[in-house]
């Protein structure tokens, strides 16, 4: 009998537990002890990077190994570990990876081996990635892009002008991968991604964004005004690029667009991040109703509250099943028919938004202080059920799957 994603095992190896141990202490002993002062600060923790980048968990090595592991759970349990420590800071860490993985989804091996390396530098010095698609009224309908790319016939360059928004590590990364209309006519069916290197005129970083939460993560609009990059920077290259659109032209099948390409592929590890918030949650608030006393004994010992962190405990453990057997099911080539990967994010962001905000509840006035951190544990929730897809737009695709039928 054919293997299917119901023989998908969760139990992680050696290996895994190793990865999950390391990123736990570094999560524990330098992420979480510095959560609040850069949620205060709104800026990026180059320190905290700089020491994730000296034991090589910022890094293209290891977000390549751990990208390829076999079982493909190597990133989602890291990054669960991360977001356990703190969510700000753990998106600093790991924003750039959106940026490769988008690289990785379009670029061919020459690419993505003259970028890839310019997107994470060195221990010695860090560089910094970004990914940009939406739009000030390009979000949930990417096919409304109007960032254009138009290619000059003499030279072989591509010119790219527009406004991109809600970019992480936008204007101050070293490499910027950009999503922009080729042929708007097509809509999203004729988009493709650029490569923009260090340094290129024309590139600058708009407005930066005071945030809700994840603070500590900068998010900025990118403007592009008359950006030229040579042609190697089109991702997949010319040729296939055409092949692409002149299928798309004569009514057949022009492939997935660029940019959903990647939110696929990434689903499953944003989902990872939001189950490192939700267990952050539960496990402090788990451990301060054992230990706060009212009417003489432990909070715990009330049936409301032991009922509330069993509940809590139970979602956090079903969207961490959910985000494992995706990233099993996308790793090993079984394709998401049910629209797994959508599951996932939508499971674990709502989880991560639910138990957080029942942790502020059994903490009380306390709670709402930022003399605990549950309430920035809250407001770091909230952007899992809006960013790289809403919940609905989750909804949406997998309603499409589930019923064959085009819902709107």
């Amino acid at each position: 009998m054919a293997e299917t994603a119901s023989d998908f095992c969760p139990e992680p190896g050696p290996e895994l537990r190793e990865i999950k141990d390391w990123t736990h202490r570094f999560a524990a002993d330098v992420v979480r002890p510095a959560g609040a002062e850069w949620d205060e600060r709104e800026e990026t923790p180059w320190p905290v990077i700089q020491e994730a980048a000296k034991i090589g968990l910022y890094s293209l090595d290891f977000f390549a190994e751990q990208w390829f592991e076999k079982s493909g759970l190597g990133i989602p349990v890291a990054f669960e570990e991360l977001f356990w420590g703190d969510a700000g800071i753990g998106l600093s860490i790991v924003g750039t990876g959106l940026a490769a993985a988008a690289l990785a989804a379009n670029g061919t091996p020459e690419q993505m081996g003259e970028w890839l390396p310019q997107m994470f530098g060195t221990p010695g010095e860090v560089k910094l990635g970004a990914f940009c698609a939406s739009e000030p009224d390009a979000g949930s309908d990417i096919g409304a892009i109007r960032t254009r790319a138009v290619h000059d016939e003499a030279t072989g360059d591509w010119v790219l002008d527009g406004v991109k928004t809600w970019v992480t590590n936008g204007g101050i990364a070293d490499v910027h991968v950009v999503v922009a209309s080729v042929d708007p006519a097509l809509r999203a069916r004729g988009q493709a991604s650029f490569v923009v290197p260090p340094g290129t005129a024309g590139l600058s970083q708009g407005q930066k964004f005071r945030k809700h939460g994840i603070r500590a993560s900068h998010t900025a609009e990118v403007v592009l005004d008359g950006v030229r990059v040579p042609g190697r920077c089109l991702l997949g290259g010319k040729e296939k690029l055409d092949a692409r659109l002149a299928r798309v032209r004569e009514g057949g099948r022009g492939g997935e667009q660029a940019a959903m390409r990647t939110f696929e592929t990434t689903r499953p590890t944003v989902a990872a991040m939001a189950v490192g918030i939700a267990r952050a949650a539960y496990e402090y608030a788990r451990d301060y109703a054992r230990e706060r006393q009212q009417f003489g004994r432990p909070i715990g010992e009330n049936q409301a509250v032991a009922f509330l962190l069993a509940e809590m405990a139970t979602r956090v453990d079903i969207a961490r099943l959910m985000t494992w057997r995706a990233a099993w099911m996308a790793r090993n080539g079984r394709p998401f028919d049910q629209a797994e990967g959508s599951m996932c994010k939508l499971v674990a962001g709502e989880t991560a938004v639910w138990v957080s905000e029942q942790a502020v509840q059994i903490l009380g006035g306390a709670g709402y202080t930022r003399e605990h951190p549950v309430e920035r544990f809250h407001r770091d929730a909230k952007i899992f059920t809006i960013f790289e897809g809403t919940s609905e737009i989750q909804k949406l695709i997998i309603g499409r799957a589930v019923t064959g039928l085009p819902v709107r």
